[in-house]
């Protein structure tokens, strides 16, 4: 069973890997191409569309409508390969080496190919497997909430989630939240040579920067030793950034994006507090000396973190599944189980894969994590039967 189950899990793996769902693209060709496979096989899905139609989360319940079921969770966007020195084209899935090579095979279109391909299996169980698959979650998790909301008012109450991100099919029972903010700032364009005249932008940009390095270095320093996360602080990091026009004119537009992410317990507003108080200060200086001027900050998404509360039946059902006897682990990536839980869903994460292949060129699933996972659906299927 499990190789019948390998090899359909890897044709449509190579399917789903074809789909370029860079965040910054739409993704309803792949969600076409599932919504198409699980109506032959006699399963019915619902999208959950964002405000301007371009991007879809999909959910379906396969087997009877009754609670109890589990829930399958991935997410269909992947993050970019530009810049990246790829050995392969990075849209089709080549093995080497016992390695499946492609971007998304281990974040995470390996674990939706398996839960697809064990569709057949779910079928024929006693209780309901949910799938659900969402978009935007690189970005900050942006498309979970709205699918999980319709899910938590409208599925038979399931026993739990399980998100498949990859952990090497360890359990896993925590992660950060994440929160990622934008910050806009307008000068005065004049020649370089005449700062009284004008205002530079990206000098503005370059000391708030320096203020969030500050605030991250202040993080590293008072970290607590007792964290089970790794590194055990919030951490703070600026990932794009860009202003100017000429070096011999005082820019007019700078921006940078950062994001935060804070173990359970810590709150992320109470960190950028200070941080957005001189943002206000500095808006209203800039304003003063020139109308158009001023700097501005935009919280892009605030994902929670998952804690082990609640957990505990959850972890133990999928450690039956795995064979996981190990400690209860955490990770310091965030993920979309602290949405399900905070809807009130018994979660954890457990999937095939590393995150440290995550996000890189040439990122791989090893063949032996894709084989780890097929014995994990069959043995879903059986316990469900």
């Amino acid at each position: 069973m499990t190789d019948s189950l390998l090899t359909t899990a890897r044709d449509i793996l190579a399917r789903l890997i074809a789909f370029d769902t860079t965040s910054r693209n739409s993704n309803l060709q792949l969600i076409a191409w599932v919504e198409d496979y699980l109506d032959r096989h006699g399963v019915s899905s619902t999208r959950v569309v964002n405000e301007d139609g371009s991007k879809a989360n999909l959910y379906a319940s396969v087997g009877p409508p009754v609670e109890g079921g589990i829930i399958l969770s991935g997410h269909s966007d992947v993050v970019p390969v530009d810049g990246q020195d790829w050995q392969s084209d990075p849209w089709t899935v080549k093995e080497k080496d016992g390695l499946l090579h492609g971007r998304g095979t281990c974040d995470m279109k390996g674990f939706i190919a398996l839960a697809l391909a064990a569709v057949p299996l779910f079928r024929n169980g006693s209780k309901p497997v949910h799938l659900a698959f969402s978009y935007d979650e690189e970005i900050g998790c942006l498309g979970a909430p709205a699918m999980i909301g319709e899910m938590a008012a409208k599925l038979p109450k399931p026993a739990l989630a399980i998100i498949g991100e990859p952990t090497m099919m360890k359990v896993i029972t925590g992660h950060k939240g994440i929160t990622v903010h934008e910050v806009e700032i307008l000068g005065h364009e004049a020649h370089s040579s005449l700062t009284h005249l004008g205002l530079s932008a990206n000098m503005v940009a370059v000391e708030l920067m320096h203020d969030l390095a500050e605030l991250a270095r202040n993080l590293w320093e008072n970290a607590d030793p007792q964290s089970p996360f790794m590194p055990p602080h919030a951490t703070l990091t600026i990932g794009r950034m860009e202003g100017g026009t000429a070096a011999n004119i005082l820019a007019r537009r700078a921006h940078f994006v950062f994001d935060l992410r804070c173990p359970p317990g810590v709150d992320p507003e109470a960190i950028l507090a200070p941080f957005k108080a001189k943002i206000a200060a500095l808006d209203r200086e800039m304003r003063g000396a020139f109308p158009e001027a001023g700097v501005t900050v935009t919280r892009l998404s605030n994902a929670p973190p998952m804690t082990p509360a609640g957990s505990v039946e959850a972890e133990a059902f999928v450690r039956r599944l795995t064979g996981d006897n190990g400690p209860s682990g955490v990770v310091s990536y965030a993920a979309e189980a602290g949405q399900f839980q905070q809807a009130g869903f018994a979660t954890v994460i457990c999937g095939p894969g590393s995150i440290e292949q995550a996000h890189q060129p040439n990122e791989y699933l090893a063949v032996e994590q894709f084989e780890r996972g097929a014995d994990f659906m069959i043995r879903l299927a059986e316990a469900l039967a």
